[in-house]
């Protein structure tokens, strides 16, 4: 057998395909932002790709043209942004849904959206994010200061994320928290200019690999 994974979406594709069974074959469609490569690009190597399985994360234009060009069966996995915003959006709207009407199988990545995909997909079911034990696992606890250590682990976008909220809740109580941000996102100078405002000392973190996490 082998699966053919179309993008990705904070690794979940990446991780789904580092523990599948060792006798399972598979090929990662990858893509970046590029305007050529979320178009043309992507287009071309889906073409490409042959498989038993297609699973493809968003529910945007590489599942809608892995529909058009016959990939089946097809896993359409909904990631948030896809379902909250897509649907409302007047060019994404007709295209979510027709892939939420004829993907193989839907899945969520999120319980919260999951009544949002089964008003097109009754079968549609949620898959908890999977965690890479080998990356993500406990460690010895830190030695506890005075104040709660707080990380906004997310890019920051006021639309989607709302990282603007988290930090004018956290400026109520900005002297009981050490807040980190990553340097990341198309409304990061806009929330630090925010955090200033509301005298919230903020940690700035680079981004690093998602291997060295």
């Amino acid at each position: 057998m082998k699966v053919v994974m179309i993008n990705d979406c904070a690794y979940v594709g990446e991780t789904i395909l580092k523990f599948l069974q060792e006798n399972v074959e598979w090929v990662h469609v990858k893509r970046s932002r590029s305007i050529w490569d979320k178009t043309f690009g992507v287009t071309y190597r889906i073409f490409r790709a042959k498989g038993d399985l297609y699973h493809v994360n968003y529910l945007l234009q590489d599942c809608y043209i892995a529909l058009k060009l016959g990939k089946r069966p097809l896993i359409g996995h909904a990631h948030g942004s896809d379902l909250r915003s897509g649907l409302k959006h007047p060019l994404w709207k007709r295209i979510v849904q027709h892939n939420l009407k004829k993907c193989d199988k839907v899945l969520v990545s999120t319980p919260d959206i999951l009544e949002v995909a089964k008003m097109y997909r009754e079968d549609a079911e949620y898959l908890p994010n999977p965690v890479d034990t080998e990356l993500f696992y406990p460690k010895p606890m830190l030695e506890r200061n005075k104040k709660l250590r707080v990380l906004i682990a997310s890019n920051s976008d006021w639309k989607v994320k709302g990282t603007d909220i988290a930090i004018r809740a956290l400026s109520k109580i900005k002297d009981e928290v050490k807040v980190s941000i990553i340097r990341y996102g198309n409304d990061f100078d806009k929330t630090v200019k925010l955090a200033k405002s509301l005298n919230i000392d903020l940690q700035i973190l680079e981004k690093v690999p998602h291997n060295k996490t």
